[in-house]
């Protein structure tokens, strides 16, 4: 059985607020899970003391047995120095598109022109 350490999402509509369950890979988001281990509120300030709380003791037995924890999780568990993360860099998603490439060089050309017209 793979264990996964993610979020159920609960709290009302545009008001989130999300658990830190233990769960089956293959159960649903809000579904059936073996524990929960913390808590993330998204609606407190970043800099708030109760937006993250984490049963550090009980995640690190989870990881010692196997548990993935999802890119979310695991960012709260690096902040927190349970895991590490690699930091990712992808320079692609930085460059524009076909169509902005395009454009770009349809207003340098505008501008050439204009510019020798005068």
């Amino acid at each position: 059985m793979a264990l996964k350490i993610r979020l159920a999402r609960g709290g009302s509509k545009k008001r989130p607020y999300y658990q830190i369950v233990i769960a089956d890979a293959r159960s649903p988001r809000d579904g059936r899970f073996l524990e929960k281990v913390g808590s993330w509120n998204p609606m407190i300030a970043k800099d708030a003391e109760g937006r993250i709380v984490l049963n550090n003791e009980r995640i690190q037995h989870w990881l010692d047995n196997g548990a993935q924890p999802t890119d979310r999780v695991l960012r709260f568990l690096n902040d927190a120095g349970l895991a590490k993360r690699e930091a990712r860099n992808n320079p692609e998603k930085a460059k524009p598109g076909k169509k902005a490439v395009e454009r770009a060089k349809e207003r340098e050309a505008k501008a050439a022109e204009a510019a020798a017209a005068e």
